[in-house]
């Protein structure tokens, strides 16, 4: 079982249905890029360029180790078998030129009514407001389009920039928990929870 989330209420069979449903019929995140859409494996070579920057990877646990041309395309491939049951997806941001400059990574607990959203972008976009934006409006997306009741992210114990993020925008620190890579290594990690009521109650402030 999942470490996360640590609050759980179990939904119904019936809304558990609607929010795979829901996943399953998103084609993209929103965002504030030019363009966005869901990664195919035509986009493990863009991909791979992008994850390899250490500015966009070091912070995400969830990246394969190493990044290789097929660890990215396994990544691809397992996001697309999430869509298809209504877990989850990989979704890409790509700017005027038409190379990716962001990237979301959506998992859903359907029968938690919860999910998370990890993700990065490219070094030459961060710090212009966009980050902040986005997050924000893909966090409201998620409880009002998925109907879901909580969001859960995890972030590394040095990522001091996001953890006061969280904080301005109303999660609550719930504790620690040791994140699992896809190599089978681990990173300490501390684990943020928000209700759709305090988000929405804060958005309306």
């Amino acid at each position: 079982m999942d470490d996360i989330p640590f609050s759980r209420n179990r939904t119904s069979a019936k809304r558990e249905e609607a929010i795979r449903a829901a996943v399953r019929g998103v084609d993209a995140l929103p965002g504030t890029a030019a363009s966005t859409r869901i990664a195919t494996p035509a986009d493990v070579p863009k991909l791979l360029a992008f994850l390899a920057d250490p500015e966009v990877n070091r912070w995400i646990y969830s990246l394969p180790r190493p990044l290789t041309m097929a660890s990215v395309e396994a990544l691809i491939d397992k996001n697309l078998a999430a869509h298809a049951c209504g877990e989850g997806l990989l979704s890409l941001n790509f700017d005027e030129a038409g190379d990716i400059s962001g990237y979301s990574e959506l998992r859903v607990w359907p029968e938690w009514a919860a999910g998370e959203v990890a993700g990065a972008m490219r070094p030459d976009v961060q710090n212009k407001g966009q980050g902040g934006a986005g997050m924000a409006r893909t966090f409201t997306w998620m409880f009002e389009t998925l109907d879901l009741d909580l969001l859960c992210n995890t972030t590394a114990l040095d990522n001091i920039r996001i953890q006061k993020l969280f904080q301005k925008t109303g999660f609550a620190y719930k504790g620690d928990i040791e994140s699992v890579r896809p190599d089978g290594s681990t990173r300490a990690s501390q684990v943020w929870e928000i209700s759709r009521e305090a988000w929405m109650a804060g958005q309306a402030r």
